[in-house]
């Protein structure tokens, strides 16, 4: 066989993790059919002893061959399989398996994560040397009479070409959901005043278009090559030339490998090479509206401002503190996590509040759950798609009087208020039953909620999807810790 035929081979026969779109690792240690990926979505999916086996035979095979498809499959095994194994920044607190399957949590999967000091299974070794290595495989030199570089990865990294004489600085501008592309700059000088002729082949990846792409020379615009081709300068560089290069960045859909027609309605989410999950304890029924909708037609960037109207609702009752929460679809009070915003708890306890017109005082406004986008709290206290009367509150100074506080009286029913007051949410009015027995301070105290910063808050990269029961709030797999997410979903027309 020859070289190319190996590593094709070599690749579809290990390539049993695309169940989760990394561009393939392999489930746990075991040979698996390639062509039979949907059983594979379980709690125990992709070893990150396997990624970073396959990064470095991904990263051999392109060295050989020069195909772009080595280096796509480098960068996404990076982005999703790598970075996705620690748990936020906590030193030394690693995953053995990254759970695909539906509804799964990396804290609660089998092996869950491990701790800093106790742990040591393998993974622990190749996925903390993973971590040393995030600059490896972003350039490669090719020696010879005429030196050449190929900058295969878009991480920003300033690189010191000896060989040619040349400094190359590569930055990269911040992505975020509302981005239609991708924007790279390279800054090429020379440390001799002469410079030195050298050839630059820069990677044009396979998930971006010719359509809207760009890429200028010092100002001047140049012919771009095809995605999955190396854009190539041949030169006399001089001191201070810039490359800039705008790349198309798309929202997607792919099919999981899987040969047989039932599992084809299954595929994974992706913004160019990164991966997205959504926020689920189990449901993965996206509705996309017809057979042939682009994934832009039910997938919708987040704003940037939906974050500075996110809000977490605590109060005090018994020493404890509670907070106000959404959980399976009705509201209730749970206690105030401890840990930070990576948990199911605080997405939980996060909500948006809309406003529907007007401002301050009294001013109304919706309640959206966090990982619910588009979908809101109603007077019967659940969570619903439908945006009534009965879905609106009015946000007024807190009745008992707190600095900074806040009730939410129901629009649907003036004088009646949301009321905590311990594990239990209802609805209150004034001149009720509790008034009536003399309980006015508890009354206004039970309706008051201290208003204070989210406990979560949406990644720059968060889409919202349609689905069939519920919506979904979508984010890149490697910034969620002990969330509840899917990475596929069964796609209903």
């Amino acid at each position: 066989m020859k070289l190319q035929e190996i590593a094709t081979f070599f690749m579809d026969t290990v390539n049993s993790s695309h169940a989760y779109a990394t561009g393939g690792t392999s489930v746990s240690e075991f040979w698996s059919n390639p062509k039979r990926l949907a059983e594979a979505l379980t709690t125990e999916t992709e070893e990150s002893c396997t990624t970073y086996n396959m990064l470095k035979v991904s990263r051999h095979l392109f060295r050989w061959t020069k195909e772009i498809a080595y280096a796509d499959y480098y960068e996404r095994a990076l982005i999703n399989g790598v970075l996705s194994i620690q748990r936020g920044r906590d030193p030394g607190v690693m995953i053995y398996m990254l759970p695909q399957g539906p509804g799964r949590s990396k804290a609660k999967s089998y092996h869950g994560w491990g701790t800093q000091y106790e742990s040591f299974w393998c993974c622990y070794g190749t996925g903390i040397e993973s971590f040393s290595k995030l600059g490896d495989s972003i350039y490669f030199e090719e020696r010879g009479e005429r030196p050449a570089l190929y900058v295969v990865q878009f991480i920003p990294s300033t690189f010191s070409w000896r060989t040619a004489g040349l400094t190359v600085a590569q930055q990269l501008m911040p992505l975020s959901s509302s981005d239609q592309y991708l924007q790279v700059s390279f800054s090429v000088s020379a440390k001799t005043t002469n410079g030195q002729f050298a050839t630059l082949n820069v990677r044009i990846p396979s998930w971006t278009s010719l359509n809207g792409a760009k890429a200028t020379l010092n100002g001047k615009h140049l012919e771009l090559a095809s995605p999955g081709t190396f854009l190539t300068i041949s030169k006399q560089w001089g001191s201070g030339d810039q490359l800039s290069l705008q790349l198309p960045i798309h929202l997607r859909t792919e099919a999981i490998k899987d040969d047989r027609p039932e599992y084809a309605s299954i595929q994974a989410v992706l913004f160019g090479p990164f991966l997205l999950a959504g926020l689920t304890t189990g449901d993965w029924d996206a509705k996309t509206g017809a057979a042939d909708a682009a994934a832009s037609d039910w997938i919708t960037p987040v704003p940037v401002e939906s974050n500075s109207q996110l809000v977490t609702l605590a109060q005090e009752s018994g020493g404890e503190a509670f907070v106000l929460s959404a959980l399976n679809g009705s509201l209730t009070m749970l206690q105030r996590p401890k840990d930070g915003g990576g948990t199911e708890a605080a997405v939980h306890a996060t909500f948006r509040l809309v406003p529907q017109g007007g401002a301050g005082a009294g001013a109304a406004a919706m309640l959206e759950p966090l990982d619910m986008p588009g979908m809101v709290v109603t007077d019967r206290l659940t969570v619903a798609a439908e945006k009534s009367s009965g879905a609106a509150f009015n946000v007024v100074p807190g009745l008992a009087g707190a600095p900074g506080s806040v009730s939410l009286e129901l629009a649907s029913r003036p004088g009646c208020f949301l009321v905590g007051g311990g594990e239990k949410v209802q609805v209150g009015c004034a001149g009720g039953a509790q008034q009536k027995r003399g309980d006015g301070a508890w009354f206004r105290r039970s309706a008051s909620f201290a208003r204070g910063e989210p406990l979560r808050r949406y990644h720059p990269m968060s889409f919202a999807a349609r689905g069939v029961r519920r919506s979904f709030l979508l984010e890149p797999l490697f910034t969620l810790r002990d969330e509840f997410y899917t990475v596929y979903f069964n796609l209903v027309a």
